[in-house]
């Protein structure tokens, strides 16, 4: 991944659950079968209730019906996203369905060290509260290095907390991969 990444959004709300993500009846595909793990992407927020709630992503699917791939890069998630269970098919549904990014207020601990152990997604933490601020289908563009999530939909620029040591390890792969090419585990 480049220090920026640029794409559509897709704005959801608090409390998005790891059933929501991906609800258990689509657990029984195997991640490590690519045949099966492109199932992950076409079920990624399948679990949405209908209307969602008031969420600002309204009636829009994630992605489309008999499709694998989500035209949106980010998701934009309030405060506590990726509750619920220890499930690490959550990020990896919303990765393999083609977002790269999750901007949120804050996640549960669980979901955001999936995200980067298993070199998923990179989970920014929003500064400000976004999920009032950016509509669904809005032009963004993450620069990671400068900690800057810039709207070009609605011209307007946004701050996201440093990710730390994080994107290395997203980058290489997964906490395994990262530590396989830095010689901290031996073949």
């Amino acid at each position: 991944m480049g220090t920026t990444i640029r794409g559509k959004a897709y704005v959801l709300g608090d409390d998005i659950d790891t059933d929501q993500i991906i609800p258990a009846e689509f657990l029984s595909y195997n991640p490590s079968d690519p045949e099966e793990r492109k199932y992950f992407g076409m079920y990624a927020m399948a679990g949405l209730p209908k209307g969602q709630l008031g969420l600002p992503a309204g009636d829009v699917r994630f992605v489309p019906e008999g499709e694998f791939k989500s035209e949106y890069t980010f998701v934009i998630g309030g405060k506590n996203f990726g509750c619920g269970s220890s499930r690490e098919h959550a990020p990896l549904a919303i990765a393999e369905a083609g977002a790269q990014v999750v901007i949120a207020e804050f996640y549960a601990r669980i979901f955001y060290r999936n995200c980067v152990n298993g070199g998923y997604l990179l989970p920014c933490e929003s500064v400000e509260r976004l999920v009032e601020k950016v509509k669904t289908g809005d032009d963004l563009e993450v620069d990671i290095e400068a900690g800057t999530v810039t709207n070009h939909t609605q011209e307007t620029t946004y701050q996201v907390k440093p990710l730390g040591d994080i994107k290395p390890i997203v980058d290489a792969g997964g906490v395994f991969a990262y530590a396989k090419a830095n010689g901290m585990l031996s073949e």
